[in-house]
């Protein structure tokens, strides 16, 4: 099948194209390029343009079978800090996205959906029925747009899968591929960050939670592994699945201190930091039952923890060799 994936040149999207063509598929990477990076998108097509622009999203609607959406903001602090921003570009500017889809052929979607629309959890794991209770802007956006899914599909016929994944982590095995954003506030690269001196010590939010070791839990899951999910997802609607939210995760929490005993394990080096107060509205702990995925997609992650920080780490020692600059 022909994919056109918005948001490709991202994070997680450029993981999901690689997965793509590994498994036979082709791809046109879509992309503004505000948040993305035009490097991750070497060696594919990339139209540039924004997913509200109707007209130059038709031609490209025409030429694809499929549409993977991971275009959006998605910084949880900033969407407190600016609401209108997540509001117009992860809702108004993704509506117009569906407005264009559904004039299209396309009737197979795969949404980029978040864990943040379960808020804070009464009863752990996660599974697809708990409560749905954002706490920020960004997980109330993610949320609307699962609920304009549901309602699409209803109408138009219209076959999605929402993915709602948990703590995306690691990078490509290649190392030539992997997470940088600007600003950073992912656990793992800030970690790496600290160690290596390009930020003051690592600030460890909350040392005495209920936790077994009094840190902030979350389940880790490598991005590749979503990246396969996407591509079964994918293969799931082509066979004629009906429309489905699932959970991605491992199914399995980790602690702050987990990390950092695990990076000093792999590479020998002591992670500098210090101990904070726990940041409002932060849940404990967050990990997912993703056994849904398992029993709909036939998916489960496959890569552990250790895997996640040494792709993670060669990724981040590529970045130093370029001087950071991609």
């Amino acid at each position: 099948m022909r994919v056109l994936v918005t948001g490709g040149s991202g994070y997680v999207g450029s993981h999901a194209v690689r997965e793509l063509v590994a498994a036979g598929h082709e791809v046109i990477i879509y992309d503004n390029l505000s948040t993305g990076n035009r490097k991750l998108s070497d060696g594919f097509e990339l139209i540039e343009g924004d997913i509200a622009d109707g007209e130059k999203l038709a031609p490209a609607l025409d030429r694809v079978d499929a549409v993977m959406h991971f275009a959006a903001c998605a910084y949880v602090g900033e969407s407190v800090a600016n609401p209108r921003k997540y509001f117009k570009n992860n809702v108004e500017s993704a509506l117009k996205l569906m407005d264009a889809v559904l004039k299209s052929k396309v009737r197979k979607f795969i949404f980029s959906s978040t864990n943040s629309i379960y808020g804070i959890p009464q009863v752990l794991p996660i599974t697809e029925d708990s409560p749905k209770d954002p706490i920020n802007p960004y997980g109330a956006t993610k949320l609307f747009f699962e609920h304009v899914l549901q309602a699409y599909s209803a109408s138009h016929g219209l076959r999605y899968a929402a993915l709602r994944y948990f703590n995306a982590a690691g990078a490509h095995a290649s190392g030539l591929i992997g997470e940088v954003h600007d600003p950073e506030t992912h656990l793992i690269p800030l970690v790496f960050k600290a160690v290596l001196g390009k930020i003051p010590p690592l600030k460890v939010f909350g040392h005495d939670l209920p936790t077994p070791d009094g840190t902030c839990i979350r389940d880790y899951i490598h991005v590749s592994d979503l990246g396969e999910a996407h591509v079964k997802a994918l293969e799931y609607l082509a066979n004629g699945g009906e429309s489905v939210s699932l959970n991605l995760g491992t199914g399995k929490g980790t602690s702050v201190k987990e990390i950092m005993d695990s990076f000093e394990r792999l590479t020998g080096i002591p992670v500098p930091h210090e101990l904070a107060p726990p940041r409002a509205g932060d849940p404990p702990a967050l990990f997912a039952n993703a056994t849904k995925a398992k029993e709909v997609l036939g998916w489960t992650a496959k890569r552990d923890l250790d895997e996640i920080l040494t792709s993670a780490w060669k990724w981040q020692q590529r970045l130093e060799a370029a001087n950071y600059q991609l």
